[in-house]
């Protein structure tokens, strides 16, 4: 069966915008022909991305407590191990959130997304796309006491999200959405690489795939973005090669319980272009239906760049699209015009 997301690019999520309305104008007219939908640039306090999880969603909540502020010199956090540290508060059981302050952005940003198409700004094909960080991702402040924690977090966190999946579907026609779930922290906990986590991180993962994406009507497209981060490296944590994420891949198609409409599995870094045990393990991807995007384009080098890993990854794996990294509001270097310009000329000389 043809995916159903086909396009040559994925745009990922975060675009170098200074609002929703301008990064929905600039993906239209500069992707518009190249992608099966569009995101809404997570411009403004979703540019931290789940930064905006930990100061709008979690900090509010008064069963959540503040163990240690941020440890920057600058009182902004340069990279995961600056961020605040918080706790559930002692004697609390279970967390609750009334709402996903993300949702209502989406629904917000829907309707500017549908002002724009009804005004042929984007082509009337494009589907609203929608980023939602795995529980891992967006609980990631909860460092003090992780085995504790973490379970009472993660519980209220899912329940929260089954009911503001439904809300969100009911303000977006499900057949104009499409809905990615984000993960950075995720790989890197199964890696092993995280100070703060212990237990199974596999089953942080493998859960809420189970149990979270098929809530999601068949109609709204799902995908999965998998990558390890760019806070604030490109990436976080550079990885031996994809069999982790090739794993991850495999079984989300597979127990997601409806259909996976794409995987977007990150790259290495580009000093790493040519080096084929990196990409090998895409011999064993399973995609099945699912369009594959590779984040093989960097912010960094260029054409010349993304050509070496494109003709590294068609060693093991024939058929794919490409996308950023990571989502590229954050990127290193020019203003954002001008690095989503450049995004869209790379691609098409590819």
């Amino acid at each position: 069966m043809p995916s159903r997301a086909a396009s040559e690019l994925l745009l990922v999520g975060s675009l170098p915008a200074p609002s929703t309305e301008d990064a929905l104008r600039a993906g239209a007219q500069l992707f518009g022909d190249l992608v099966f939908a569009l995101p809404d640039g997570e411009t403004g306090p979703r540019a931290a991305w789940v930064g905006y999880e930990r100061e709008r969603l979690c900090r509010p909540n008064p069963d959540v407590v503040v163990v240690q502020e941020t440890e920057s010199p600058t009182g902004v956090p340069r990279h995961a191990y600056e961020t605040p540290i918080f706790a559930v508060r002692e004697g609390a059981t279970e967390l609750h959130w009334d709402s996903w302050p993300r949702i209502d952005d989406a629904i917000a940003s829907y309707r500017t997304f549908r002002e724009l198409r009804e005004a042929g700004a984007i082509p009337a094909g494009l589907r609203f796309q929608v980023g939602l960080p795995f529980p891992a991702s967006a609980l990631n402040a909860f460092k003090a006491d992780f085995a504790g924690d973490y379970p009472i977090a993660e519980r209220g966190f899912e329940e929260l999200v089954a009911r503001e999946l439904a809300r969100l579907i009911a303000e977006i026609p499900p057949q104009e959405l499409a809905i990615q779930w984000d993960m950075a922290y995720e790989p890197q906990d199964i890696e092993g690489v995280l100070a703060w986590t212990e237990g199974d991180a596999w089953e942080r993962f493998a859960g809420p795939a189970r149990r979270l994406t098929p809530l999601i009507p068949e109609e709204t497209l799902v995908g999965y973005h998998l990558c390890y981060g760019t806070f604030p490296e490109w990436p976080m944590y550079e990885t031996q090669d994809l069999s982790v994420l090739v794993r991850m891949a495999n079984y989300a198609v597979a127990e997601s319980g409806r259909v996976v409409d794409w995987l977007h599995l990150a790259g290495p870094r580009y000093l790493r272009s040519e080096d084929a045990r990196f990409f090998a393990p895409l011999a064993d991807l399973r995609p099945e239906s699912a369009r594959v995007f590779l984040g093989i384009v960097l912010p960094l080098d260029g054409i010349s760049g993304l050509r070496r890993r494109h003709a590294t990854a068609r060693r093991y794996l024939d058929d794919f699209g490409v996308a950023m990294y990571c989502g590229f509001g954050r990127q290193p270097g020019r203003d954002g015009a001008e690095t989503m310009r450049e995004h869209a000329e790379t691609v098409r000389a590819l």
